[in-house]
């Protein structure tokens, strides 16, 4: 039978008392002090507990993975509602494809990740006006929704949304479709929060004679992050309006079509810091507004009012001139800055008229001078005499407003690489 000293006992049991402490922080040189003491301190113990720290602080426990919910449409082993009422902030929900007939519900102060786990989950709405205003409301918190798609959203006021964004938080929408909505989606007023939105796709209007139905409305939120994205097929309201502080819009397609019934392509009603880069933007024959881009229509909210557009493509498919660009600095006051560098501008219409600004590189052209527009080919034919002819875009006024990134169809964007030696105007550098 082996015997443990004494003191190698009182040593092991005050470490293993301090180690099952629920105590998350205790005082080492106490700790060292009392074990010694009971074992007979010597001169080196005396100096180990001179030279120990005020504090060993213990690690605290780990964070729980996230956990991932298996969601069913209504008739399965769990429904969404109930996925969402037991899950934990940080959690993923997997949706098995099917319809989603839950309009109205709500996610409030939530941080989780809606996700398709397939193609093929659809939030449908009920083919008649209803009471709640949208598919999904997103209500502050952080919020993720990826490949999902909502489609055909009636309310009984007429502003039923796929999904509605209000009271701050982040949401973050990726690889989602908006389709035959009175609205794809509508984002509040809430000042601090912050609306990202990659690689969808929103489109079908309702052709609804006055129902002024926006695909993408967007309040006064603090930023507007959109890429990769493509919005067609409006009526009468606008294809993109965005009166957040900062709007950052690149390397889109907001192209109404040849046939299209929309009114603005882009509407920046409050101005603010708003930058175009890399986009595809074209207006149908049969608009309901002449202009294209609008800055500044309704009145300044925002202290910073800078419009910067560079290498976009704008294509008027009518015959009457169109108005690719309306500032009205009148309304947005002393301080507007317009910056706009290679851009081109295809068809009939004004750009630079009665706009104070800097404009360097922006280059018209006849539709015949495309590849094809009725095959959505926009970038100018090899040989053409507008190649390379842009101004070097990596350095105006310190920003780079080089491309990074050209729109791929159906939806999303690749690379420019390797970065050209010359500058092309337009969305396209190939």
């Amino acid at each position: 039978m082996k015997v443990v000293p004494q003191s190698a006992g009182i040593l092991a049991s005050e470490l293993k008392r301090f180690v099952t402490s629920p105590v998350r922080q205790m005082n080492r040189r106490t700790w060292l002090a009392r074990a010694l003491g009971g074992a007979g301190a010597t001169l080196g113990s005396i100096q180990a507990l001179q030279a120990a720290p005020e504090s060993v602080p213990v690690p605290a426990p780990p964070t729980p993975a996230p956990r991932r919910w298996l969601v069913s449409p209504p008739g399965g082993a769990l429904s969404l509602p109930e996925a969402v009422t037991q899950a934990a902030d940080g959690d993923v929900l997997d949706l098995v494809p099917g319809e989603y007939r839950v309009a109205g519900l709500r996610l409030e102060g939530r941080k989780l990740t809606l996700r398709g786990a397939a193609a093929g989950v659809v939030f449908k709405g009920e083919g008649k006006p209803v009471k709640p205003r949208s598919l999904l409301s997103v209500l502050g918190g952080e919020v993720t929704l990826e490949n999902l798609r909502f489609e055909g959203m009636r309310s009984e006021d007429g502003e039923g949304a796929g999904v509605r964004f209000d009271g701050g938080g982040r949401l973050h929408v990726r690889d989602c479709v908006f389709l035959d909505n009175e609205a794809g989606l509508a984002a509040g007023h809430a000042e601090s929060a912050v609306l990202t939105i990659e690689r969808c796709q929103f489109g079908m209007a309702p052709r609804v004679r006055g129902g002024l139905h926006n695909l993408l409305d967007v309040g006064r939120l603090a930023r507007l992050d959109i890429t990769g994205t493509r919005l067609q097929q409006g009526f009468e309201g606008h294809l993109l309006r965005s009166r957040a502080r900062e709007s950052r819009i690149a390397w889109n397609l907001i192209v109404d079509g040849p046939r299209g019934g929309a009114s603005y392509e882009v509407e920046l009603p409050h101005g603010g810091l708003a930058t175009l880069i890399g986009n595809v933007i074209g207006q149908g024959a049969e608009s309901q507004n002449r202009v294209m881009v609008s800055y500044g229509s309704g009145d300044r909210r925002w202290e910073r009012n800078h419009l910067t557009m560079a290498h976009n493509t704008l294509v008027a498919w009518g015959w009457r001139p169109n108005w690719f660009l309306r500032v009205h600095d009148d309304r947005l006051g002393a301080g507007t800055r317009v910056t706009a560098i290679n851009n081109l501008l295809v068809g009939p219409g004004l750009f630079s008229a009665g706009v104070d600004g800097r404009f360097e590189g922006n280059r018209f052209a006849t539709r015949g001078m495309r590849r094809d527009l009725d095959t959505y080919a926009f970038e100018l034919p090899a040989g053409s005499t507008w190649r390379g002819s842009g101004v070097d875009p990596r350095n105006i006024d310190g920003q780079d407003l080089s491309p990074k990134n050209e729109f791929v169809w159906p939806y999303g964007f690749k690379p420019i690489a390797p970065e050209p030696t010359s500058w092309t105007p337009g969305a396209f550098q190939r």
